[in-house]
């Protein structure tokens, strides 16, 4: 297992925004999780792979503290999201993989609301409704009700609601989900572009995602981490990615 992706970053002095430290989570005998460690210093777009039912949500709830782990720790920006959330949370913008939402709400009542949660500004919010309406992709639907909304519709409510605070450090479950190829298209392009001022876990199964928008990958298989290193390491174009996927995948450690 290689950890160059992480060292080239960490190295230039880069400091660490995502860390999870022997992340477990058990079951009863079942294991969601077990030992998952890594990093993702600021600046870096790292993807999380891995087959259906591998572990990664549930990574990634433990990571946001949607979840408690049954053994091991994760830090948001150096914070400890078990004893520390609040702090961390003020830094982080979660896209869940079915966010909650509130049906009768329209896009701009709901993100209006989760603005004054947060104790934001009128002012500040008020710029920053204006700016997920439009990176986002909500003008035609800003008035609209929530619960009458296609999937990719709620999905970029969702990615509007991880945005509206501006937080340094993003983390994504299928980002992408629903979206028709053109919104896919401009799902990609922004995450690209906040990709240069902030840090970025983005969990997909689309290996093509991977090659647009990320520097770094990390997979994981069966609750465990079986590959960390840049993303040219797990192939150079698509056909050798998924092979050596699909490698990593069907041997991961029991």
């Amino acid at each position: 297992m290689s950890d160059k992706g992480n060292k080239s970053k960490a190295d230039g002095g880069a400091k660490i925004m995502i860390e999870a430290k022997g992340l477990s989570r058990f079951y009863g005998p079942f294991v969601a999780t077990k030992d998952v460690s890594f990093s993702v210093p600021s600046g870096q777009v790292a993807a999380f792979l891995g087959p259906n039912g591998a572990g990664k949500s549930t990574t990634m709830k433990l990571l946001t503290g949607y979840m408690a782990p049954s053994a091991g720790q994760a830090h948001i920006g150096g914070f400890d999201v078990s004893t520390d959330r609040l702090k961390a949370a003020k830094i982080l913008g979660y896209l869940p993989e079915n966010g909650p939402f509130y049906a009768e709400m329209t896009p701009k009542s709901f993100l209006k609301y989760a603005g004054q949660i947060r104790l934001m500004s009128p002012d500040l919010l008020a710029v920053r409704l204006d700016y997920v309406a439009e990176h986002c992709g909500l003008g035609d639907v800003w008035h609209k009700a929530i619960g009458k909304l296609s999937h990719g519709y709620r999905q970029r409510v969702g990615m509007a609601h991880a945005l509206l605070h501006d937080p340094e450090v993003l983390i994504l479950d299928e980002p992408t989900s629903g979206l028709d190829p053109n919104q896919v298209q401009g799902m990609r392009n922004l995450i690209h572009k906040l990709g240069e001022t902030k840090t970025v876990l983005l969990s997909t199964h689309i290996l093509q995602e991977v090659h647009a928008v990320c520097s770094r990958v990390i997979v994981i298989s069966e609750g465990r981490l079986v590959f960390d290193g840049p993303r040219e390491e797990l192939g150079a174009e698509g056909t050798a990615m998924e092979q050596k996927f699909r490698e990593l995948t069907a041997t991961a450690a029991v």
